[in-house]
């Protein structure tokens, strides 16, 4: 089968290259993103494959249909990019990649957390320009504080078992505790007790309509003062204007972002040469506590073979029984 790969970079082109060895699927890649004015590149293609900002609404899902692409193959967990109601409609399959390496984002938020606590960037760059000075760069033991852990799927786990080892308090919130984590010492609470107890509090929860802002001002309100704040999940669980104000005020003491909730237009791209226009993401860079990193999380070499892996078994299931191996339904 013919599959129109957008938003490629070299590392999926290698990824994908070495993953589709034995199942011999022709793929096409294109660096560009798949968006209002690229589905024609799709023109011969059977399935599509997308990553997270390529633009998967009901007016592209219906020119793809409309050129005989069949499958839409994502290369990630969320599909929230994705119309899946209208892919239904028009006879779209969709498949994505339920779980790749929990560890690669697990170990990103505590490379996020250590970094903002023992601010190892800022010291990285005076010590590159002969400035040993120390003031400024006071952090605090991880040992002995509450962490709040919201979503404890496979990320949340693997990063709790991360944190007990750092010898922290773990609380966490999920409309479905798992034995692993009460074994483990975790306590489930309300939302309510995250915010007010947890010196940091860090998401791993999936984008739904319930937690679309789930960060807002009435949760930042009801937060410990100086808390940290990581989000590696989805950019939309946090209102990044609310987080500013709260940032402001000194209710949020740091920041680590892997996600950004209008990131489509800015993460995956080399603005070095460019201003960023995007006004409230520009703000968010003049603090000196908070850290951007751009949704480079899942980015290991074990999750890339990963996802490749999954998404030609996709591929593959879909050629042969005309449904993918993790296939999407219209809710």
């Amino acid at each position: 089968m013919q599959v129109a790969v957008f938003s490629a970079r070299p590392y999926d082109v290698a990824s994908l290259t070495a993953a589709n060895a034995a199942a011999g699927h022709a793929l096409v890649f294109h660096e560009t993103r798949l968006a209002a004015e690229t589905p024609a590149l799709a023109a011969e293609a059977g399935a599509v494959c997308a990553f997270v900002n390529d633009d998967l609404s009901a007016a592209v899902v219906a020119r793809l249909a409309a050129l005989g692409v069949r499958l839409l193959a994502l290369r990630s967990a969320g599909f929230n990019h994705v119309d899946v109601a209208a892919a239904a409609a028009a006879g779209l399959a969709v498949g994505r990649v339920p779980a790749y390496s929990p560890h690669a984002v697990a170990e990103h938020a505590v490379a996020l957390i250590l970094t903002l606590n023992r601010k190892t960037h800022r010291a990285y760059n005076r010590v590159r320009e002969g400035n040993f000075e120390l003031h400024g760069l006071l952090g605090f033991d991880l040992h002995g504080k509450t962490v709040g852990i919201v979503g404890t799927g496979l990320i949340g786990r693997v990063l709790a078992r991360i944190l007990a080892g750092f010898g922290c308090r773990l609380v966490a919130h999920d409309p479905f505790p798992h034995p692993e984590m009460v074994a483990l010492g975790v306590a489930y609470v309300g939302m309510d007790r995250i915010l007010a107890e947890s010196d940091i509090v860090t998401l791993q929860c999936p984008l739904t309509p319930e937690t679309r802002h789930l960060i807002d001002d009435a949760a930042i309100a009801r937060m410990k003062r100086g808390v940290m704040l990581v989000n590696t999940s989805r950019g939309a669980v946090v209102d990044t204007r609310a987080v500013i104000r709260g940032l402001k005020s000194g209710t949020i003491g740091s920041l680590g972002l892997d996600v950004y909730e209008e990131e489509e237009a800015l993460f995956f791209e080399d603005f070095s040469d460019r201003f960023i226009e995007d006004d409230t993401f520009a703000r968010l860079l003049t603090f000196p506590n908070v850290l951007v990193t751009g949704h480079q999380a899942f980015f290991t070499v074990e999750a890339l073979a990963g996802i490749a892996e999954t998404t030609v078994a996709n591929l593959t299931a879909f050629e042969r029984d005309g449904r993918p191996l993790h296939p999407v339904a219209a809710q």
